[in-house]
C-alpha cells in the first residue's frame, strides 16, 4: 500500500497515468467508430441512432471498462487494456442475397481492430520521424517524452488489436470464430452462454497476461525496428 501511496503523491507518475489514459480513451473511441461506421454503412441504424457513429470519446467511454479498469491497471503496474460501449449490430442488411450475416458481422467486428492497426501504423511514421530528426521533447530527469509517449501509443494500439481478437465474446475475434465455424457447433453454443465468463476470468486471474505477453515481443521489436529504419 505504501508503495502505491508513493505513486500516487509522484507528480510524474501521476502524469505519465493521466497521458497513457487519455491515448486509450481516444484509441477505444476510433475502434468503437471503425464498427459504428461500418456496421452504419452496412444498413444497421442503432449505432447512428444511439450517436455512435462519431469520434467524439464521450459517445464510446464506457465508466467500468475505459476509466476504472485501466486506471487500477495503471496504479498497479499491469498492462494498459480496455474497452467501450459495445456498438449494436444485429440488424438486417440490405442486400443480403450478396452477403450473409455473419459476414457483415465479421466486417464490423474487424472494423474496430484495424483502426487501431491503422493508428499504429500512422504513429509509427512519426515515430520513424522524429528519430530521424532527432526531434524530443525531454522531462527534467532527461527523459525523451515525446518518443517516449508515441512508442506507448504504438504499443497499445497494436495490443487492443490482438486483444480484441482473441475468439471469445464479447471481444471481436468471436466474430472471426463464429464464421468458421457453424452456429450449430458446440464450441459456438459454449462461447454463446460462457463466453463472458471465461472472459472475466482471464481478466481477473491474471491469465489475460499470459495470453497478451507476444505483444509486448512483438511491439518491442516494432519499435526497435523503427529505430533501425530511422538512422
Amino acid at each position: 500500500m505504501s508503495g502505491l501511496q508513493d505513486r500516487l503523491s509522484d507528480p510524474v507518475f501521476i502524469r505519465s497515468v493521466l497521458i497513457e489514459l487519455l491515448a486509450l480513451v481516444l484509441s477505444i473511441a476510433v475502434h468503437e467508430f471503425g464498427h459504428a461506421f461500418v456496421a452504419d454503412r452496412l444498413g444497421e441504424r442503432i449505432p447512428r441512432a444511439q450517436g455512435r457513429v462519431t469520434l467524439n470519446p464521450i459517445a464510446h467511454a464506457s465508466l467500468i471498462g475505459t476509466i476504472v479498469i485501466p486506471l487500477l491497471n495503471l496504479t498497479s503496474g499491469m498492462n494498459l487494456l480496455g474497452w467501450g460501449k459495445p456498438v449494436i449490430h444485429e440488424g438486417l442488411y440490405p442486400g443480403r442475397g450478396r452477403m450473409s450475416r455473419a459476414t457483415a458481422s465479421l466486417m464490423v467486428s474487424l472494423a474496430g481492430p484495424l483502426m487501431n492497426v491503422l493508428i499504429a501504423a500512422v504513429l509509427s511514421v512519426v515515430f520513424a520521424a522524429m528519430v530521424h530528426l532527432r526531434f524530443a521533447v525531454y522531462a527534467a530527469d532527461g527523459t525523451p517524452l515525446a518518443l517516449h509517449y508515441v512508442a506507448s501509443a504504438i504499443a497499445l494500439n497494436i495490443g487492443l488489436a490482438l486483444f480484441n481478437l482473441i475468439p471469445i465474446p464479447p471481444l471481436d475475434g468471436r466474430s472471426i470464430l463464429f464464421w468458421f465455424l457453424p452456429s450449430s457447433h458446440p464450441v459456438v453454443r459454449y462461447l454463446e452462454e460462457y463466453g463472458q465468463y471465461v472472459f472475466i476470468l482471464l481478466f481477473f486471474t491474471g491469465l489475460l497476461s499470459i495470453v497478451m505477453a507476444p505483444v509486448g515481443w512483438i511491439t518491442q521489436a516494432w519499435i526497435q525496428q523503427l529505430v533501425r529504419w530511422a538512422p
